[in-house]
């Protein structure tokens, strides 16, 4: 029940006062990643594998051990986990950066909306239309709705503090090393694969949640027959079910550091528009009210 109650108190703080604008633990961990990676990969992107999973253990091990250790600490280790809980979930982070998107589309302001939404994904956004946008704004808060905010209360109710710090500052290598590239092919082939490791059965449980709180028939189809052609192990299941959930046509052709990518299209139904994004985020935030409850109902079976 403990850690029902620290599930409950770190959502609550991420409602109430979101990321911190200052000196969050993050960006500290960002640029110690950053000099990590200078040391074990060189000027020129020259690290084998071997060097990408000794840079990961160096960064990721020791913070995760300190974690674990702060967690017992006697009288507060409870407060340690629920302050760590807090800063590794993005559930208000997310509508701060997709709401701008959807209210730019309702003012027809394009120019905006291209710039608001360029901040939250990687493709090149110049040259979108109001559906692109959308699409683009509704795919982000799918997919990072299972990166920022379902994976990390699933690995905090399975191994608390440790278990979360482990799971996000992974998930932030992956995000800042994970790439198929000259400089990262290589030494960012670990970080990318355990970061898919870790995120597997979080987001097939979050596909399955959009599923039940959508077009549950729907959903479930698209996951069964549009997942598996997706490039992404664990995105594909989450924005296939989400589009199938929503009833929208996601995927499809973008354009990443100028290079066309001819992605698969995902889910069914129409073009998005600036309703769905904020229909997909209402879907996460009843996902999480689910996930919450479904943890509150285990606790008092095992009780």
């Amino acid at each position: 029940m403990s850690m029902v109650l620290s599930c409950l108190a770190g959502v609550v703080l991420d409602a109430l006062f979101g990321e911190p604008k200052r000196a969050h633990p993050l960006v500290a961990f960002g640029r110690l990643a950053d000099r990590v990676e200078r040391h074990f990969n060189g000027p020129q992107g020259r690290g084998w594998r071997s060097h990408g999973v000794t840079a990961w253990a160096l960064a990721v091990l020791p913070l995760t051990g300190i974690a674990w250790l702060l967690s017992l600490l006697p009288g507060i280790g409870w407060l340690v986990e629920i302050v760590l809980l807090y800063l590794a979930l993005g559930l208000r982070s997310l509508g701060e950066h997709a709401l701008p998107v959807a209210q730019s589309l309702w003012r027809n302001d394009l120019a905006e909306a291209r710039k608001r939404v360029g901040c939250i994904v990687s493709r090149d956004t110049t040259q979108l239309d109001e559906q692109g946008v959308a699409r683009a704004a509704t795919e982000s808060v799918l997919e990072n709705g299972s990166d920022a905010v379902f994976a990390a209360l699933f690995w905090f109710a399975v191994a608390g503090a440790p278990g979360v710090v482990l799971y996000r500052l992974s998930n932030t290598l992956d995000a800042m090393w994970g790439y198929r590239n000259a400089r990262f092919e290589r030494f960012g082939w670990a970080a990318a694969r355990i970061d898919d490791v870790l995120n597997f059965v979080p987001a097939r449980l979050v596909a399955l949640t959009y599923a039940l709180l959508g077009r549950t028939r729907y959903a479930l189809h698209c996951w069964r027959t549009q997942a598996p052609r997706w490039d992404s192990p664990n995105a594909g299941p989450v924005m296939a079910a989400g589009a199938g959930a929503l009833g929208v046509e996601l995927g499809g052709p973008a354009i990443y550091q100028g290079e066309l990518h001819a992605r698969p299209r995902l889910g069914q139904g129409k073009p998005p528009q600036a309703r769905d994004i904020e229909r997909a985020l209402d879907l996460v935030w009843a996902g999480v009210g689910v996930w919450l409850l479904a943890l509150l109902v285990g606790a008092w079976l095992h009780a």
